[in-house]
């Protein structure tokens, strides 16, 4: 069993979109997945209760609990388990990702979060934990080219020490109208751009969770 813990100490990243978003994804792909909410808002909570039929599995819970959910979770073979974080308390962030496997930092392309999303590196190098920066809410392209916003975030977010993912996302109201329904993008319009931009960041993450041999064994 495997866990990824999606970060962001700055309020309105989109963490907890994301968060809903690649753990019904990999619902969807055949793993058994379970998502934990130590938010206190339960904003994840309040959409997975929004969903009609089948989906992962909610458990509410604080950071406190974690290992022992975990636990748990491994013992009735559960494949995954997708951490939504508060956005505060530091120390609970640092649980979370004290318990995974792989961390997603969640950025938007402003000053304030690239500011956060540094030191939230800092706290996923300095546990010895792998992690990855996901770019969210970037503005469209204007004639095939990226707006002077999305191009300065990349280039400050290089000297985080952090990898930055070849997959971002745009803003798009599709994220807010699906979650409201407890659904992913990929259900919701499974022919948009944003269906698209999820698929491929679950096409990058998922080898990097639970490596290429169990992906090939799962799918087989």
């Amino acid at each position: 069993m495997k866990t990824l813990a999606v970060i962001s100490r700055k309020g309105g990243a989109g963490k907890t979109t994301l968060s809903v978003n690649l753990a019904i994804t990999a619902h969807l792909s055949g793993l058994r997945t379970m998502l934990a909410d130590i938010d206190p808002q339960r904003s994840a909570s309040d959409a997975l209760r929004a969903r009609a039929g089948d989906g992962p599995v909610l458990a509410e819970i604080n950071a406190g609990k974690l290992f022992s959910t975990q636990v748990q979770a491994k013992s009735a073979d559960f494949d995954v388990i997708v951490i939504d974080t508060p956005a505060s308390p530091e120390a609970e962030a640092l649980q979370a990702i004290n318990c995974a496997d792989l961390c997603v930092l969640v950025c938007r392309p402003t000053f304030l979060d690239i500011a956060s999303v540094v030191r939230s590196a800092e706290a996923v190098r300095r546990l010895g934990k792998k992690g990855l920066i996901v770019l969210n809410q970037a503005p469209p392209r204007r004639n095939g080219a990226e707006p002077p916003a999305v191009l300065k975030a990349v280039e400050a977010l290089r000297f985080s020490g952090m990898p930055l993912a070849g997959v971002g996302l745009r803003a798009r109201n599709v994220f807010q109208q699906s979650i409201a329904h407890g659904r992913s993008v990929c259900e919701w319009e499974p022919k948009s751009p944003a269906a698209e931009e999820i698929s491929r960041l679950w096409t990058l993450l998922a080898p990097m969770l639970l490596g290429q041999e169990d992906i090939r064994v799962r799918a087989g």
